[in-house]
């Protein structure tokens, strides 16, 4: 054991702990969630210090070999090793001070071993002299809350390029495929199906670009402003060198924010950001819904498309299985809007020259990516890869359906349609049945004005 000493006083800590007392501080009085801080986001945090290492090295502010053993230790962290001595619980108070000082402790006792010295013999390599030199928790912590979503975001507009393809070959898949389509859940007017699956490819490619576009809005950092943005204890060359330190470590396109105390007050860009996140999951979440109310039934229900079977779906009923993939998407989509309305409530309450809970702000979002980044894949190999369009199905819905009188009405004129219209709904024909019974058109003519009335939307294979 080991005793270790803050302004508060004294704790042991067990000689196997990389962090020091202001962690134990933190699991003492975090003991929220009982979930830690996300990874991507202790990975930045050590980027920015092995940046922040190399550039007080040289700005002449660490000495060489002190500087080399921090970015030994960063590199150990970043390959892997003490990935459990990041235990600090996700929801905290202090505006990440907590996460800040975690690494710090554990990259100057790793430092210090490195050194030939035992952990907690801080004159050799100290957390807040040597490994937090030149910053604040406020400057590092909302840089690097900025990297770790850069870096999430990439995956997540690559599964939606994914779902967008998926969809799409669909869409040629279905494309001749007619159906009844629907307003307000009431028969309207002949589509095919494969337009339906291209209507929901476009919203996906929407989501796709706006995520890609949004790690611009990302890249303004305010590392090298310290505690509220005017730069307090950090020299001009660090704060000058440091981004391109930064730049060059992480590969992204880092930007010194022009104003750094704006984006050390300020939180809507994360705002801006979940709300994307946010529209992503109502899309999600409306085209699950759709394919789930496509595939209702099997025989009592709309039952136009067949969604894989992926488990049974009743302790209960036998042969029922149910659309679980779909419920999923909807699920993890509701907890994406529920999360981007916590982002909202934290980045309003940030006070004067500082946002106290971006920690909240860092959890939600990260959630917000990572659920993102598993249910598309789940969705897209689980489900829309393998829906089946059931063509005799579509086929005598269409059948039955009111929806063609509307597809005859720039033919017949919009009252005689009504009259037929009303003519079926009496006698419980089929509208081909009384356009055949009235004389109005034969068999090749009805196909032909029900075949032109789907196939008009620009992009639908064989429309106009």
């Amino acid at each position: 054991m080991r005793i270790e000493r803050d302004l508060l006083g004294e704790m042991e800590l067990d000689d196997g702990c990389y962090y020091g007392i202001h962690t134990a501080r933190a699991l003492s009085n975090f003991s929220i969630t009982g979930v830690p801080v996300h990874r991507e986001l202790v990975l930045a945090l050590v980027t920015v210090k092995k940046a922040a290492a190399l550039t007080n090295a040289g700005a002449g502010l660490l000495d060489e070999e002190t500087a080399r053993a921090i970015e030994q230790a960063c590199d150990e962290i970043l390959a892997g090793a003490l990935a459990d001595q990041f235990p600090v619980d996700c929801m905290q108070g202090g505006a990440g001070t907590s996460d800040n000082m975690n690494v710090n402790e554990v990259l100057a006792n790793r430092a210090i071993e490195l050194l030939g010295g035992k952990k907690g013999d801080y004159s050799l390599v100290h957390p807040i002299d040597h490994v937090n030199r030149s910053q604040s928790t406020n400057d590092v912590f909302p840089t690097a809350v900025r990297i770790a979503a850069i870096r999430m975001l990439k995956p997540v507009s690559e599964q939606f390029a994914r779902l967008q393809s998926a969809l799409q070959r669909k869409e040629e898949e279905f494309s001749t495929v007619l159906k009844v389509g629907r307003t307000e859940l009431q028969d309207a007017v002949p589509v095919t199906l494969g337009q339906e699956f291209g209507a929901w490819a476009q919203a996906f490619a929407r989501d796709r670009w706006r995520l890609y576009k949004a790690e611009e809005r990302l890249r303004q950092v305010n590392i090298g402003g310290t505690a509220v943005g005017t730069g307090i204890n950090a020299p001009r060359a660090y704060i000058f060198n440091m981004i391109e330190n930064l730049r060059s470590l992480t590969g992204i396109g880092l930007a010194r924010a022009e104003y750094m105390m704006d984006p050390t007050q300020n939180c809507d860009v994360f705002v801006e950001v979940s709300g994307l996140l946010k529209a992503s999951a109502v899309n999600l979440a409306k085209v699950a819904g759709d394919l789930r109310l496509l595939s209702s039934g099997p025989r009592a229900g709309i039952g136009e498309i067949l969604l894989p079977a992926v488990q049974s779906g009743s302790s209960i009923m036998p042969g029922k299985v149910n659309p679980v993939i779909a419920e999923a998407v909807s699920q993890a989509a509701f907890q994406i809007m529920a999360d981007d309305l916590a982002v909202t409530l934290a980045a309003q309450a940030g006070q004067l020259e500082l946002n106290a809970f971006l920690p909240l702000i860092a959890k939600n979002l990260f959630e917000m990516l990572e659920l993102l980044d598993h249910v598309l894949e789940i969705f897209i190999d689980r489900c829309v890869t393998g829906i089946r369009a059931d063509e005799t199905r579509c086929a005598a819905l269409l059948e039955g359906s009111l929806s063609t009188v509307t597809a005859l009405t720039g033919y017949i004129g919009y009252d005689r349609a009504s009259e037929l219209a009303k003519y079926c709904l009496k006698t419980g024909k089929s509208v081909r049945q009384a356009l055949l019974d009235q004389g109005i058109a034969d068999e090749s003519e009805i196909d032909a004005v029900l075949c032109a009335a789907a196939m008009t939307s620009p992009g639908i294979p064989g429309g106009k």
